[in-house]
């Protein structure tokens, strides 16, 4: 009896070992639990040689004029955006954004920045409703005989006492004149085509709109190839798009019917202008103001 529990507890103390030995054996073949990885750069993964570690809460940056967001008179960049097409698109000189906005580099700006589209000082809510004054009341010519004759059918007293124009009404007095002479290609079509592509051969002569301050002349607006914008008041600019060649420079008064350009085909699909008419910012159908050919 003695042998037989000596055998016994012999044969239970092998039998745990075995199975201490299989345990231990699986445990290291087996695939771990490992805690769960939180991905943080869902949408804007950082570059492979930047660190990995996130930043504190309090160490990110503000992006510039960010207290702006939403603000009537402001405006946030988008990807893709530029000075010069956020000037055309807010009916600005992009020059005038790098001053107001104090930008040190006018070729860096980042998506999510707020800029200011309207000068220091002026209402944004104003500038909304209505055109900064311009300093010029009147734009059509008159001929001497309806001058004089204007004037003598007006008493004194209402000459002195008669209010101001409007400013809406002096800037929207513009002696417009077609740009070129070849036919309308193509018409504007709110939403889709901006302006109207007249047809025409390489060189023919582009002509200013009206009287008018070149804001811009240059090629760097994709879609627009070699691109001359005039500024004419505060509440209009023109676009002229696709020239061969440009004959005015940057912050050159132009007079209306002045050669400004020749007609070519740099970014479009042929020989072609295409001109604008903005009206603080927003695409007009140039049709409803260019006089009758």
């Amino acid at each position: 009896m003695t042998k037989d529990k000596n055998y016994m507890l012999s044969e239970s103390k092998w039998l745990g070992a075995w199975m201490l030995a299989a345990t231990l054996a699986a445990g290291c073949t087996s695939t771990p639990n490992r805690a769960p990885v939180e991905d943080r750069g869902a949408g804007a993964r950082a570059p492979a040689a930047t660190a990995v570690a996130p930043l504190p809460a309090d160490a990110a940056k503000a992006l510039p004029g960010a207290e702006n967001s939403g603000k009537v008179g402001y405006y946030a960049v988008k990807p893709g955006d530029t000075l010069i097409r956020i000037g055309l698109e807010n009916g600005q000189n992009w020059k005038d954004l790098v001053k107001w906005n104090a930008l040190e580099n006018p070729n860096i700006i980042e998506v999510g920045q707020v800029l200011r589209v309207v000068p220091p000082g002026v209402d944004p809510n104003a500038a909304a409703s209505k055109p900064i004054t311009s300093a010029r009341v009147e734009t059509r010519p008159l001929d001497a005989k309806a001058a004089a004759s204007a004037a003598s059918a007006v008493p004194p007293a209402a000459v002195a006492t008669s209010p101001a124009p409007a400013a809406r009404e002096a800037d929207d007095d513009v002696n417009w004149a077609w740009p070129a002479a070849g036919p309308v290609i193509a018409s504007f079509d709110e939403g889709k085509v901006k302006g109207l592509a007249i047809g025409g051969k390489a060189g023919d002569p582009v002509l200013a709109a009206a009287d008018g301050r070149v804001v811009y002349a240059g090629s760097g607006l994709r879609g627009y190839g070699n691109l001359v914008i005039l500024k004419h008041n505060n509440t209009y600019l023109t676009a002229y798009a696709h020239n061969q060649t440009l004959l005015v420079k940057e912050d050159q008064t132009v007079r209306r019917g002045q050669k400004i350009a020749e007609m070519g085909s740099t970014d479009a699909d042929g020989v072609k202008l295409h001109f604008e008419i903005r009206k603080q910012g927003k695409p007009i159908d140039p049709a409803r103001l260019l006089p009758p050919r």
